[in-house]
């Protein structure tokens, strides 16, 4: 993948973490929305591990939906799916860290 797509990926990801940080005030669904996220922030240590690059982070995301969705749906509270594309881009916001070549 190439840097530029990794870039415009990792945009997503802010915003998807922006959105989280902006339901904070909404303590129900604040605490919904992170537990969602924990579960694919789970899924995403199963699936990528301990190593790896944003590059290779960002190419587990293009599938993303397709393995959140049934994540959530086997672990989740119901109500979770108008969340999907939220949950999924904070998660791989949080996950990023953990990248051997990640800069802020």
């Amino acid at each position: 993948m190439s840097s530029d797509a990794v870039t415009l990926v990792r945009q997503e990801w802010e915003e998807g973490n922006r959105l989280l940080e902006a339901a904070r005030d909404d303590g129900p669904r604040y605490r919904r929305l992170v537990d969602e996220v924990e579960i694919l922030t789970g899924e995403l240590r199963r699936r990528v591990g301990q190593t790896y690059t944003l590059a290779e982070l960002a190419a587990v995301y293009r599938d993303g939906d397709r393995w959140a969705r049934a994540a959530l749906e086997e672990q989740a509270s119901p109500g979770w799916a108008p969340n999907l594309a939220l949950v999924l881009a904070a998660s791989f916001y949080a996950y990023q860290r953990g990248a051997v070549d990640y800069a802020p």
